[in-house]
């Protein structure tokens, strides 16, 4: 699946339209660092959740993942109000949430 988030925005951009926005303009140039800085700031949260399973005890990687599951949900969201594809939407970004808050639930446990 091609998209515009983590490693995918940084070795190329491939489009959005994985993402679920359709008619994205990836060849404007001015998109294009935008892109590359959110593949960035989605990796960074990304490690950081490792090096909490790490170091730390389950109920802060719990916490942080019930507390980042947010970032998902806004993504579905903001591909619902773009017009984008409901099962991209529900199927990628709401069920990556519900996967984040389930498993940040069953660290809390």
């Amino acid at each position: 699946m091609s998209n515009a988030s983590g490693p995918a925005a940084i070795a190329g951009l491939r489009g959005l339209v994985g993402f679920g926005i359709p008619d994205s303009q990836v060849d404007d140039p001015g998109l294009r660092p935008r892109l590359r800085v959110k593949g960035l700031r989605e990796l960074a949260p990304g490690a950081f959740v490792f090096a909490l399973m790490l170091t730390a005890t389950p109920s802060v990687p719990g916490w942080y993942l019930i507390v980042f599951a947010a970032v998902p949900a806004g993504d579905a969201l903001v591909v619902l109000r773009s017009g984008g594809p409901k099962a991209t939407a529900y199927g990628v970004h709401a069920a990556t949430s519900a996967v984040m808050l389930a498993s940040g639930i069953c660290l809390l446990v």
